[in-house]
């Protein structure tokens, strides 16, 4: 799968899972096991997605870019999921310009197949966090959750032991993996080799 792909598959299986439920549903309550609500945890995904166009775009070797994308109080769910459809197709273009030796900062040298595994990440499981919270039965797919296990979790469980979506779960202290319990802290690896 292509790395900008990707991200429009992710995007596309959030918008499936959510859009029908942006009037049925209150957004307000929290978003499975977050602190913070189902629509800050939307705004939370266009944040980071935005996040790794910037640092793509920029490519930054020392920090993050200074900028913060906030959406007003006053959008409702439907209007936080088309800025969560701007920032994920803002980042598959940068990914889709980007050559694969290109280097950008994430807590080290990140490559583009690097942004887009986060990308992903970030849009389907909070997108399964979101469905916890508005009572939806919904799980990270099995396709996109092997992309995000192959390059940010290279201790992960073997896909054998369980569906990549239930190992991607267990991996981000999401859920309890055959009698292992849920991890209570976790931490992908982004960053590869030196600038």
């Amino acid at each position: 799968m292509h790395d900008g792909d990707a991200v429009r598959a992710a995007l596309d299986e959030t918008l499936r899972a959510l859009s029908p439920h942006t009037g049925d549903r209150d957004w307000d309550v929290p978003a499975g096991l977050l602190e913070w609500s189902c629509r800050e945890t939307a705004a939370h995904i266009a944040h980071d997605l935005l996040a790794y166009a910037g640092q793509l775009a920029a490519r930054p070797t020392g920090r993050y870019l200074p900028l913060d994308l906030t959406v007003r109080p006053d959008a409702g769910p439907a209007e936080v999921l088309t800025v969560v459809t701007a920032a994920a197709r803002l980042l598959a273009t940068a990914l889709d310009a980007a050559p694969p030796e290109v280097r950008a900062y994430h807590h080290g040298p990140c490559e583009p197949h690097g942004f887009a595994a986060m990308g992903v990440a970030e849009t389907v499981l909070h997108t399964h966090d979101i469905t916890r919270g508005l009572g939806l039965d919904w799980q990270p797919p099995a396709e996109l959750s092997a992309f995000v296990l192959d390059r940010l979790f290279p201790d992960a469980p073997d896909a054998s032991e369980a569906t990549a979506g239930d190992i991607l779960l267990y991996c981000t202290g999401r859920a309890e993996l055959n009698g292992r319990p849920r991890k209570t802290s976790w931490c992908w690896r982004a960053a590869m080799g030196e600038w």
